[in-house]
């Protein structure tokens, strides 16, 4: 651990007027505090607090961030109170400290409720102060790097949160330095063996062609130094994360990957960068494609760059970016640039744009939306997303995702102008509303009166902002067909019982089920959110017969007393199916499905048929059934849908994967269940999921008894 005079000289290195008492106090009441904690590596715990602030000098923020950093655990795993932070260090890092706090205790890689409810809590402290989740960054990045003492579960638990949210976090935040970081620290506990693998063709291919990057490097800077041009070169080999990636989306080998060094040339303005750009085209040929003007069009968080990839050395691929020091001051702080000191005085850079501009998009329309599945989708989406620009009939930038549709750019425009779309003119040309948008394009969007939202525009659409208007649209419009339905399938659950529905028994009903309102439990009754069953059984559960339980060794009737009974292998029958009994000789009764195939081989042996029929009651989720899943190749997919199952009651008993590809996943799942509702139940929640692209139920008759 660094001592506190240390930490001040690093903060006195680009603010030399920093307040050191208010460090020194901070440092002394945290330790204080922390005195008799260890983290897991056996360390004193303090160690950690102050390892964070350590990173965020190297970003050089002001001193309430930095006692933040030092205090940032206090509150919450300390004898320390809000009240006594405050009254000895003030308002503002109080409210720092408390900021991080409700960060840490959220738990991102919950449920998909619970995950979109903290998602949501995430931003709004995002959009207080921007501080909060500079500190919540560095404090993930100080634990990837020393997480090699927690338990291995532990380990690919934060590993898979840091790749799935924190990472994609910090690129989206303009701090790519850190977003690369993470991900390999979190690629290292994922995947090692494919991180070691890279590691070795590296080490390989430097034996075989020497220091490739120090031949490049001094290949660009003669032709600066022939053209009279100041500038700075940098290169290294990218990280082993970035090349796995790019082997996985292209499905090549390493040995077939081009591009694996990058190089930035840093120069002293904007004329220069063009000037650069036309020298590395003119002494090397320019890959099509890859080129790309952030200068001119920069990001939405303000990187400014120039990216050109040519054909250098010996044919081999090099990606160059070129951009002025400022921009390169941006590129590599981020948002981090708004609150940096030089020579003790606050940055102020020109080209550092807003970052509380890009989370007020972020959350806009969100704060009523009910659905937890779109809700996430929208922030992923937007984390994720890559640009493109496209003009009004105005002039004004619209920035959308790369894949994005007229549908997009109307959303992107106003909600009411994508409700009314009916067609689009791209470049003045009418084109299908499915039309994938490029770069530079003008877009003009018609509009009638009339027009809503139709259910196919889901699948046309990028933007969370887009199908999150499009699906509340289509729902305020379900929703009075479903309130219909509601009302006669509770008039018949309430008759079936000897009772009459009332406006009051519904409105009673909904508050002792903690739904809003007597029509929204209409609706949700009409949407098979929730059954009549339970509405009524909320009110007179001595009205409503209780199931009774099934006994697993007995699940069927028709059996003698001496008869052992199992479930066909070939069919995987369940409870709720029509079944028939086969007997074996030494193997007791076997039930398989009505339409098992293995049936035909016994049509002329009726002696061996016996009549079943399944116990009537609740069966336990015991009876496995094998379905079969296409799930996108993305992170946090197969938890996902893992995670589906489990909410449904069901437990995965096998999980195989069939094939794999840079795009998709072929996999096979044994799930326990109840029977055929419990199937439909499971089969249709994952159907919902977006992530899988198809999913079906399995029979294997090479499986026959």
């Amino acid at each position: 651990m660094i001592a506190v005079d240390d930490l001040i000289a690093l903060i006195h290195n680009y603010n030399p007027g920093c307040n050191q008492d208010l460090v020194r106090r901070a440092w002394a009441y945290g330790e204080a505090m922390h005195e008799g904690q260890f983290r897991h590596s056996g360390e004193p715990y303090f160690t950690h607090p102050v390892a964070v602030a350590a990173i965020l000098t190297e970003m050089r923020l002001d001193d309430a961030t930095l006692v933040t950093a030092l205090l940032h655990d206090t509150i919450e795993d300390t004898k320390s109170t809000y009240s006594e932070v405050e009254r000895l260090f003030g308002t503002e890092i109080v409210e720092l400290v408390d900021g991080v706090t409700k960060l840490t205790n959220l738990q991102l890689s919950s449920s998909e409720a619970k995950q979109a409810e903290n998602f949501r809590k995430l931003l709004i402290a995002m959009s207080r102060d921007l501080r909060v989740i500079l500190v919540k960054l560095a404090d993930r990045l100080h634990n990837m790097r020393t997480i090699r003492s927690m338990r291995p579960e532990k380990q690919a638990q934060k590993a898979r949160e840091t790749m799935d949210i924190y990472a994609p976090l910090a690129g989206r935040m303009g701090m790519q330095w850190m977003r690369e970081e993470l991900e390999d620290l979190s690629f290292r506990v994922l995947n090692p063996e494919a991180r070691n693998s890279i590691l070795r063709r590296f080490i390989t291919l430097q034996r075989e062609a020497g220091d490739v990057v120090h031949r490049i490097s001094n290949d660009i800077r003669s032709e600066l130094d022939r053209a009279a041009v100041e500038a700075d070169v940098y290169g290294r080999a990218k990280k082993p994360y970035s090349i796995w990636r790019k082997m996985q989306e292209k499905d090549l080998a390493f040995s077939r990957l081009s591009d694996i060094y990058g190089f930035r040339i840093i120069t002293g303005d904007v004329a220069e960068c063009y000037k650069v750009l036309g020298i590395m085209h003119q002494r090397w040929r320019a890959v099509p494609g890859r080129f790309k003007d952030y200068i001119s069009q920069p990001k939405s968080n303000g990187y400014r760059s120039i990216h050109t990839t040519v054909s250098g050395r010996d044919g081999k691929r090099v990606e160059i970016q070129i951009r002025t020091r400022e921009m390169h001051e941006v590129a590599e702080a981020g948002v981090a640039a708004h609150w940096a000191y030089r020579d003790g005085a606050r940055s102020e850079n020109p080209f550092a744009v807003d970052p509380a501009r890009w989370v007020a998009t972020l959350t806009e329309g969100l704060q009523n939306e009910e659905d937890h599945g779109a809700f996430l989708e929208h922030v992923k989406l937007e984390m994720y997303s890559d640009q493109v620009f496209c003009f009004s009939p105005k002039g004004d930038v619209i920035q959308l995702p790369r894949g994005a549709t007229p549908l997009d750019f109307a959303y992107a425009i106003h909600t009411r102008i994508g409700d009314k779309c009916v067609s689009a003119k791209v470049d003045g040309l009418r084109v299908p509303l499915w039309t994938r948008l490029r770069n530079g394009q003008s877009v003009v969007i018609i509009t009638a009166e009339g027009q809503r939202p139709q259910a196919s525009w889901i699948d046309l659409v990028v933007t969370g902002r887009a199908k999150s208007a499009i699906r509340r649209s289509l729902r305020d419009e379900d929703r009075e067909r479903f309130v219909r339905l509601g009302t006669e399938l509770l008039r018949a659950a309430f008759a079936a019982i000897g009772r009459e529905m009332s406006a009051k028994a519904i409105a009673t009903a909904a508050r002792m089920l903690g739904i809003g309102s007597e029509n929204e439990l209409r609706a949700q009754v009409g949407a098979a959110e929730i059954s009549a069953r339970k509405v009524v059984g909320a009110l007179y559960p001595e009205g409503v017969p209780v199931e009774p339980e099934v006994d697993a060794t007995r699940p069927v009737m028709g059996l003698a007393a001496d008869q052992s009974f199992r479930r066909a292998a070939c069919c995987q029958p369940l409870p709720g199916e029509r079944i028939v009994g086969i007997t074996y000789r030494g193997k007791g009764v076997v039930a398989h499905s009505m339409d098992c195939e293995a049936l035909a081989e016994f049509d002329e042996q009726p002696d061996r048929w016996i009549e079943l029929r399944w116990q009537d009651g609740t069966h336990p989720p015991v009876y496995e059934v094998m379905l079969e899943l296409t799930i996108s190749n993305d992170a946090g997919v197969l938890g996902r849908a893992c995670s589906l199952i489990g909410e449904h009651k069901a437990n995965i008993s096998d999980l195989r994967f069939l094939d794999r590809k840079p795009d998709f996943f072929l996999l096979r799942v044994m799930v326990q269940l109840r029977g055929v509702s419990h199937l439909h139940q499971v089969m249709t929640a994952l159907e919902a999921e977006t992530a899988v692209a198809q999913i079906a139920r399995v029979r294997d008759p090479s499986q026959r008894p």
